[in-house]
């Protein structure tokens, strides 16, 4: 007796899994969405679907993923437009949709193709995905999904390029102070990768954008929230210390306007604060070129700077090496205040 109905159904072959997702994305149309019981029927096509390619493209724990076929998929995925439509289908997509989306992104970019980032090279010529992701930062649902997934496209410098220079790379400084702490963190890491990934694009774009980008930035430096300062202190410093930034710093210490926000954080609250603010600080005061109106700055504060700096410790292992610093630091600024530099 033959028993063949009780055998499993044949795996999908990547070219299947592939149709099974568009199709059942295209199923969340206008008038599926608007009724209860369809919308759910569909999305748990979808979920199964999505299922299936995670388990393509990973494994399910016991058998590794085939290399071919998750070459294939992606391929397929490419050539069929399915990475338009699920970033497009995002704000619609259920909690499992989008998780098992998010774990299959990074594997899905990083696939070559006959030497080529297929997936990557999609998106090359469709960079308004990029700003789709990034606009729904302000859609709380599904912000730290589409953080996630731009984070995995910023890995690639062609991608970086474009959101650096696109008109959605200004929303940050608005996201990072989103009311929700989860979403506004989230948006912070993703600026910050932005702004560290690839420093040779980012002393480009600094040299054309430099004062509508500082501009902005200082209101993050200035912001009422904690956090906010704090962590854009941080990524100053870590951006502007980088080398291929280095004309950047020169310009940044020449100013004014940045050293009275050094000050100002010098005299912040918060003990990590003054300490991110001194290592900024101290590249104004050991500048050997320092401006005129800068020396003036310095000179005529010296007082309370020098009060400011003899109060303030550095943390565990750094205190030697602070104190050093410090040290030569107060040294410069004591011997600016004796300069005759405010005769005219």
């Amino acid at each position: 007796m033959s028993f063949s109905f009780f055998k499993p159904s044949r795996p999908k072959t990547p070219p299947e899994v592939s149709k099974a997702i568009k199709d059942s994305l295209n199923a969340l149309d206008t008038k599926t969405v608007a009724e209860v019981k369809a919308l759910e029927k569909a999305m748990e096509e979808v979920e199964k679907n999505f299922a299936a390619m995670r388990c393509m493209l990973s494994g399910d724990g016991e058998v590794e993923p085939n290399v071919e076929q998750v070459s294939q998929l992606a391929l397929e995925i490419s050539k069929e437009d399915v990475i338009s439509l699920v970033i497009h289908k995002l704000p619609t997509l259920g909690w499992e949709a989008r998780k098992d989306l998010v774990h299959c992104w990074s594997i899905l970019l990083k696939q070559q193709v006959d030497s080529t980032y297929c997936c990557v090279e999609y998106i090359e010529k469709n960079l308004e995905l990029l700003d789709f992701l990034v606009v729904c930062y302000d859609n709380k649902e599904i912000a730290v999904n589409c953080g996630n997934m731009l984070r995995e496209c910023i890995k690639f410098p062609s991608l970086a390029q474009y959101i650096l220079n696109s008109a959605s790379f200004v929303l940050f400084f608005k996201f990072v102070e989103l009311p929700n702490f989860d979403v506004a963190s989230d948006a912070f890491s993703t600026f910050k990768d932005i702004l560290t990934k690839h420093s040779s694009l980012v002393a480009e774009y600094l040299n054309v954008h430099y004062d509508e980008f500082f501009d902005l930035y200082e209101k993050l430096l200035t912001s009422s929230n904690y956090v906010t300062r704090r962590q854009s202190l941080k990524l100053l410093s870590d951006f502007l210390l980088e080398a291929p930034n280095s004309q950047i710093m020169k310009r940044y210490i020449l100013e004014v306007r940045h050293l009275k926000i050094m000050m100002t954080l010098l005299r912040d609250s918060s003990k990590n604060i003054q300490i991110s603010a001194f290592h900024i600080f101290k590249v104004f005061v050991a500048n050997p070129n320092k401006p005129r109106e800068i020396k003036i700055i310095l000179a005529k504060n010296h007082e309370k700077l020098l009060e400011l700096l003899q109060n303030l410790s550095g943390k565990g292992g750094e205190d030697e090496e602070f104190e050093e610093e410090k040290e030569v630091i107060i040294k410069e600024i004591e011997r600016v205040s004796r300069l005759p530099i405010l005769k005219s």
